[in-house]
């Protein structure tokens, strides 16, 4: 039994750590749910992943899923499930499309994560390349960011594609983000609130940052490499870092250029 003297060791970022962090990023690579929104807040996951069991079933792809699978809260894992075990088949792809379906629906009652918008605008603002890479449909992303007013702050969006394995944790799309910008990965960061997050980052070479929405959730998104936590609890605190460069706070509506498209 630990002392009562004993202190866990912290896990979420200092100032100090997020301006280190922060300070040679010229790129910005979004995860979407989590980061920038609660997208399943108005349309729960759980109920999503039900009416996607079913689906399943009426497929007749039901013997795909275990008993635990069929009570998955997150449709996405259920469909890489069924995609794994019948890679290529057509009905995988109507399920994908189901799913993305539910996803479009689910963005008017999407929530933003807090201070997601002003640290868009202000990254923007100051001169970073934001994409969004998402295991979610980039039309979505595209939806999604439109109701916010924050097209024009991402330079191109990429979601899942017809094949379900490059979903992170592979770093398909983080790879794909870096080609057309150009970037240096030592020059990007990756924001993620899932540990499939942090796999995609650490196998493009991409510094990583982690969201949770508690200090109970922060500790899975620790990178063991890392020196420090880069993990924040509120993404305030990654705004009053890059604010720090600067002696004046952007403009809350500004850096926002028209888009050059999605994929």
């Amino acid at each position: 039994m630990a002392s009562d003297t004993q202190q866990s060791t912290p896990v979420t970022a200092s100032a100090e750590s997020l301006r280190k962090l922060t300070a040679p990023v010229r790129y910005v690579l979004w995860d979407l749910d989590g980061p920038i929104c609660r997208l399943f807040a108005g349309h729960p996951a759980g109920v999503i992943a039900r009416d996607l069991v079913a689906e399943i079933d009426a497929l007749g792809l039901g013997g795909s899923l275990t008993e635990r699978e069929r009570a998955h809260r997150d449709p996405q894992a259920v469909l890489l499930r069924v995609s794994e075990r019948h890679p290529g088949s057509d009905l995988v792809g109507e399920l994908e499309e189901w799913l993305t379906r539910q996803e479009l629906a689910a963005v008017p009652g999407a929530r933003p994560t807090p201070y997601a918008d002003p640290l868009i605008r202000t990254w923007t603002a100051l001169g970073a390349v934001s994409a969004v890479t998402t295991n979610n449909s980039a039309r979505v992303a595209a939806a999604y960011l439109e109701t916010r007013g924050l097209t024009g702050c991402f330079s191109s969006l990429y979601g899942r594609t017809g094949d379900l394995g490059l979903m992170k944790p592979h770093p398909h799309a983080l790879l794909r983000a870096l080609t057309v910008m150009g970037a240096d990965p030592s020059q990007a960061l990756m924001i993620g609130d899932s540990p499939s997050d942090l796999a995609a980052a650490r196998a493009a070479g991409v510094p990583f940052l982690g969201y949770a929405r508690s200090e109970e959730t922060a500790a899975a998104l620790v990178d063991p490499d890392a020196a420090e936590p880069c993990v924040v609890t509120d993404l305030s605190d990654v705004r009053a870092a890059l604010l720090a460069r600067s002696p004046f706070a952007p403009p809350s509506g500004s850096g926002c250029p028209a888009p050059e498209g999605t994929s």
